[in-house]
């Protein structure tokens, strides 16, 4: 098995397309949690976005997070002493916090780390399986999950042969594939995909089946 490597992706100047279910998985420090690194600064600390897997019964000694932590459940129940997060669970500790994390019968996470705003404390928990959809442009649907301070963090619904204007993004976009095709001039990006566009790029993206993405905009380098 691979190690795991530092100052991965860290140039946020450019544009990162990775399909992670081509990435192999990679050890933690913990026995029983795997990761696939997309974004990371240091080996165990700094700027960190992954896709983490916790077999059954893993867990993790109490941690802090200083720069807060974000995570997506993308399957089975993520666990920690505040409560039992279910697939589809949008979860925000704020810098400072800590927990104690473990899965009992194994899930599957994308966690960014240490990249909040100092001054972005709001703790959140949204299931997004009984919350509703809001009519976004055109077609699309879009649940709000996070915002502050111009940084919007939301999933999109694409229903099929949706067709978006050209757009720029200030501050950069992010988005993870979670089901469908996704695609622009630039590709196609099958589910479970990972893209970083940096500040002011542009694309012009449509679907031709229903597509949901979690996007992130606004968080990146000026």
């Amino acid at each position: 098995m691979q190690q795991l490597k530092s100052n991965i992706n860290m140039d946020f100047s450019k544009k990162v397309m990775i399909d992670t279910n081509q990435l192999e998985w990679l050890p933690s420090p913990l026995k029983g949690v795997t990761r696939k690194p997309l974004a990371r600064e240091d080996l165990e600390s700094g700027h960190a976005t992954s896709i983490v897997k916790y077999q059954a019964g893993s867990h993790f000694k109490r941690h802090s997070h200083p720069q807060g932590e974000e995570i997506l459940v993308l399957e089975g129940v993520f666990s920690d002493e505040t409560g039992d997060f279910g697939s589809g669970t949008y979860i925000r500790n704020p810098p400072g916090s800590s927990h104690r994390p473990f899965s009992t019968d194994g899930c599957t996470l994308f966690v960014k780390l240490n990249q909040f705003d100092k001054n972005d404390l709001q703790q959140v928990r949204v299931d997004t399986h009984s919350t509703p959809w809001q009519q976004g442009m055109g077609g699309l649907e879009v649940m709000s999950l996070h915002d502050f301070e111009g940084q919007h963090t939301a999933l999109v619904k694409w229903p099929a042969d949706e067709v978006f204007q050209p757009h720029r993004h200030f501050g950069g976009e992010e988005i993870l594939v979670l089901s469908g095709l996704f695609e622009d001039e630039h590709g196609q990006y099958p589910a479970n995909t990972w893209i970083r566009s940096p500040h002011m790029s542009q694309h012009h993206p449509f679907v031709k089946e229903e597509t949901i993405i979690l996007v992130k905009v606004g968080h990146l380098p000026v």
